[in-house]
């Protein structure tokens, strides 16, 4: 089978998100998206140890038209909804939020990550949904550690976990709302993996730390994201030292995007109305100290 090669590496730049600081590899100047995936953010923070778990963290806020999934590296992220979920993940786990047609939610530290001034790290991805399912339900998925099904490289140094999709014979319970393949990678130095790559997907590979070989000379390290061409069918992978790694793969929706803030949908008109819902409160409601 033949090799995908990259077509463009990224890495990730600095922002100012509402006063915190993070890493932002989508999207970059001149590449607004990879579709479906229309964001990746990756935030390493420490809790505050004197102050209250709801005093830190983002606070409630709406989203509409995508899932927002977060892939917790270290520490703890409560996560409340106005749909009545309150959830811990923690390191290791996944939590997986289809907006639909709106829900307002936060991600606070957990008490024990506050009461210890713990460090938090997180990746943030966003998944567009095609129009038909922007605007169905909402729903949430927690992944815990044994949800997800491990594959092994045939060298034994690479474990991946199958975060989404169909993938060696390997399946898990999913809310996405179109085809995907996620991957959640842990490599040793001088592991080696090829990963199939379903027809048609678009596919990107984000390199939390770590580096790994391109055209075996080159690096690509950590803190990066790499689109691969749309030719081929696998993609080869050789870390030159311990590494964790996204797969993120993809069919495209091949629709129109418009995007402000939390809102991502078709047109100006839908964002307006999802403005207007929102401030009518018919995303709902979320008192965090009551979850």
């Amino acid at each position: 089978m033949n090799n995908k090669l990259i077509k463009y590496i990224l890495p990730a730049e600095t922002i100012d998100m509402g006063g915190l600081p993070l890493k932002q590899a989508l999207p970059l100047k001149g590449i607004d998206q990879v579709d479906p995936f229309l964001l990746l953010h990756h935030a390493k923070f420490k809790a505050v140890k004197k102050r209250e778990p709801l005093q830190q963290g983002v606070g409630p806020h709406p989203h509409r038209g995508f899932s927002p999934v977060t892939f917790i590296i270290e520490g703890e992220i409560h996560h409340r909804d106005s749909r009545g979920n309150s959830q811990v993940a923690k390191s290791g786990e996944v939590q997986w939020m289809h907006a639909g047609m709106g829900i307002i939610h936060s991600e606070r530290p957990s008490e024990h990550i506050a009461s210890v001034g713990g460090k938090q790290e997180i990746v943030q991805l966003w998944i567009n949904s095609p129009a038909n399912k922007k605007m169905i339900a909402p729903s949430y998925l927690h992944l815990g550690t044994t949800d997800m099904p491990i594959i092994q490289s045939k060298d034994q140094k690479v474990n991946l976990k199958l975060v989404n999709g169909t993938y060696k014979n390997q399946t898990i319970a999913s809310i996405a709302q179109s085809e995907l393949l996620v991957l959640w990678g842990n490599a040793s130095a001088s592991g080696k993996c090829e990963i199939e790559i379903p027809a048609g997907y678009s596919t990107m590979c984000y390199l939390i730390r770590g580096a790994y070989k391109r055209n075996e000379i080159e690096l690509v390290n950590e803190e990066t994201l790499a689109v691969y061409e749309s030719q081929g069918e696998t993609i080869s992978l050789e870390f030159t030292t311990d590494a964790s790694f996204l797969i993120l793969a993809g069919l495209p929706i091949n629709e129109e995007v418009t995007k402000h803030g939390p809102f991502v949908m078709n047109t100006q008109t839908e964002i307006m109305e999802a403005m207007r819902d929102y401030q009518m409160g018919k995303m709902g409601i979320l008192i965090e100290n009551e979850l």
